[in-house]
């Protein structure tokens, strides 16, 4: 089952955020990952992807660095910092809570 990216969309530097917290990545990297634990029902577009990465490392939460691969195009690396961690944890939070209010306004249980 394919879900909406609109669903997703304001969840973006969090998915990001997730990603990194098991390790320093790239974007190709990160986007595949996405792509193999949703059985490639998501991914985010090019576009998307960089500007979450600006808009992350702009705000303290990410940090990049070029890798040193002796081969092929030069990667940029991206790692979460300190901030980035706290950020991660408060957007979690809030995604669990959202999650809990709307499982009760559309669940099974509505009377």
């Amino acid at each position: 089952m394919s879900i909406a990216s609109d669903i997703l969309r304001g969840h973006t530097d969090t998915i990001i955020l997730a990603r990194l917290l098991g390790g320093d990545s790239y974007g190709y990297e990160i986007n595949k990952a996405i792509r193999k634990a949703t059985g490639e029902g998501y991914e985010f577009k090019e576009a998307t992807l960089y500007t979450a990465f600006r808009r992350l490392e702009q705000a303290g939460a990410i940090r990049s660095y070029w890798g040193d691969e002796g081969a092929g195009a030069r990667r940029r690396y991206y790692s979460i910092t300190p901030e980035g961690k706290s950020l991660y944890e408060q957007n979690k939070a809030e995604w669990d809570a959202a999650k809990q209010m709307i499982d009760c306004l559309i669940g099974e249980d509505i009377e």
